[in-house]
């Protein structure tokens, strides 16, 4: 039966393991110590070196000779702020900072505003000639170019274009006069108690 012997990095015949194994053993202490003091955390700080020298084993052979040691120093500060910025991203807010965030939802009122407005241009948008109607809609629902348009509709582009400024200016006058109306109209009188 065959037994397998493991042979040390630093025996090794291969001239990149001992490389890396003779960086290691010289240089893992103070790079741990170095990510330490960047990172806080001693695992993290050892997850950082540890990275560092995979990176260090996936360099070409030769591209680092002579200055391993401020390499690895770069590499390590480079992953131990990287790390640093992805904790602060995370980091969970105070119910201060909590209650200071403004809502990613609108209000029950705007929400209700919004709607009525939708609701507005949509009844008015009905009211449009057909191939008006047709072009706002290829246009503003589907976000198609005008020449997109023109080749479904077969119409020209000059006229996609004459079509869309002509609804758009009917459906702005429209509103305008449902804004005035609903700004004149006296609020209803609420009865006396």
């Amino acid at each position: 039966m065959e037994s397998e012997v493991e042979i040390p990095p630093e025996a090794s015949p291969d001239p990149r393991a001992r490389f890396v194994a003779g960086a290691l053993e010289r240089l893992e202490g103070p790079l741990v110590r170095y990510a330490l003091g960047l990172t806080g955390d001693l695992e993290t700080a050892r997850d950082v070196v540890q990275d560092a020298f995979l990176r260090l084993w996936e360099q070409p052979a030769g591209t680092v000779d002579g200055h391993v040691a401020r390499w690895l120093f770069t590499v390590c500060r480079n992953r131990a702020l990287d790390v640093q910025r992805k904790a602060n991203r995370m980091s969970p807010l105070t119910q201060t900072e909590w209650d200071a965030r403004p809502a990613p939802d609108p209000s029950p009122a705007d929400a209700a505003s919004t709607r009525d407005t939708l609701n507005q241009v949509a009844g008015l948008l009905a009211d449009l000639p057909f191939n008006q109607r047709e072009v706002v809609r290829l246009k503003f629902q589907n976000q198609l170019s005008y020449q997109e348009i023109a080749d479904i509709t077969a119409l020209s582009v000059g006229n996609v274009g004459f079509l869309l400024h002509t609804a758009l200016r009917t459906l702005r006058k429209r509103l305008q006069h449902l804004e005035r109306e609903s700004s004149a109209t006296p609020c209803p009188a609420t009865p006396d108690a």
